[in-house]
């Protein structure tokens, strides 16, 4: 469900990115408290189109939590250059509860989290949030941006890092831009990492390791991390943006001549047909447009349901562990029946 939210403030954080904090009515407060990590989906209209995109809380869950998100321009993007150059205080944009499974609730141990760009925005609020309140624990972070000029979250950043000296790492890499001290530039790729991870600290030790950023950076690190011995239960994954062939959607296998979807959402459930090439998300959308989806690319698992009967074929995933899927989570929007009757279930 979407809630109408006042702009509180728009911040610059570099030329291409910015921060917006939302004003949370004291009604709301409970539905928007986030745990570290969680994400929320706006919905704006944008010359006549509704957009949905969904943006991590990088603030900590702490206290009273602030609703702020990180907002970085996408070239071609179509929420992103309305957030940068149109939005403005005053203004309201409807929001949907926090959601997302990137998430650690604090507790003591190592912890440790590679990220690039835009990546940092969860990982800022999982970093905080258990330092703050978990004196048992250390975090180490190791972040590639660019240059320092388009580093998000800089003064945070650096806060963490003289708040606790001891107990947490800060590692940055550059690509575009060299440095008198520090590692030297270039892209943070598998076989950097590989070398890089084990000469920081113990990996063994690691507790959790917690990857956001570009698909091509998510994926080496985790074939590095498992290269290093590192068990994949331990390795928790969310993907910010997927490049044009990056990985190709199964290829497409026979489907029913007439096939149906039941889908149950807030308690109500129906049964529709699904249209040849539909996605069970267009098919439900058909009939319940309050359905929940955000990019319909397989990414941000808005639209994550449990399969109750019937089998799929899912095109891509990016969203869904390993675990989840295994226990029948699928991604609706990804998701095209195999079966003639089909259950999916939203609400668990």
């Amino acid at each position: 469900m979407f809630h109408p939210l006042r702009v509180k403030e728009i911040e610059r954080l570099t030329d291409d990115a910015v921060a917006v904090t939302f004003t949370v009515p004291p009604a709301l407060r409970t539905a928007f408290r986030h745990t570290p990590g969680q994400h929320i989906t706006l919905r704006a209209t944008i010359d006549g189109q509704e957009i949905r995109r969904t943006y991590s809380v990088c603030t900590p869950a702490t206290g009273d939590p602030v609703l702020r998100v990180g907002i970085r321009l996408v070239e071609h993007g179509a929420f992103s250059p309305y957030a940068l150059k149109e939005l403005a205080p005053g203004d309201t944009v409807d929001v949907m509860a926090p959601a997302g499974r990137f998430t650690l609730t604090p507790r003591p141990g190592h912890f440790a989290a590679i990220v690039g760009g835009s990546g940092i925005t969860p990982v800022l609020s999982i970093a905080a949030t258990l330092l703050a309140e978990e004196p048992d624990a250390q975090f180490c972070l190791i972040r590639s941006d660019r240059t320092t000029a388009s580093t998000m979250f800089l003064e945070e950043v650096a806060d963490l890092k003289d708040r606790y000296p001891q107990r947490f790492q800060l590692v940055t890499v550059l690509s575009r831009e060299e440095r008198q001290t520090g590692l030297p530039s270039g892209r943070l790729d598998e076989n950097r990492l590989r070398t890089l991870v084990p000469a920081l600290l113990p990996t063994a030790a690691v507790d959790g390791w917690f990857l956001c950023g570009p698909h091509g950076l998510v994926q080496g690190a985790e074939r590095a991390l498992r290269a290093l011995g590192v068990p994949r239960a331990r390795i928790h994954e969310e993907i910010f943006h997927i490049a044009n062939g990056a990985a190709a959607p199964a290829p497409a296998g026979p489907a029913p001549a007439h096939s149906t979807v039941t889908a149950t959402l807030d308690g109500r459930s129906g049964t529709w047909p699904v249209h040849d090439g539909e996605s069970l998300l267009e098919a439900v959308l058909r009939n319940r447009p309050d359905a929940p989806y955000a990019c319909k690319g397989g990414v941000c698992g808005t639209c994550r349901a449990f399969l109750v009967d019937g089998e799929i074929r899912m095109d891509r995933n990016f969203a869904l562990e390993s675990d989840e899927v295994d226990a029948g989570y699928v991604l609706a929007c990804q998701s095209h029946p195999a079966t003639e009757k089909v259950e999916l279930d939203f609400d668990r």
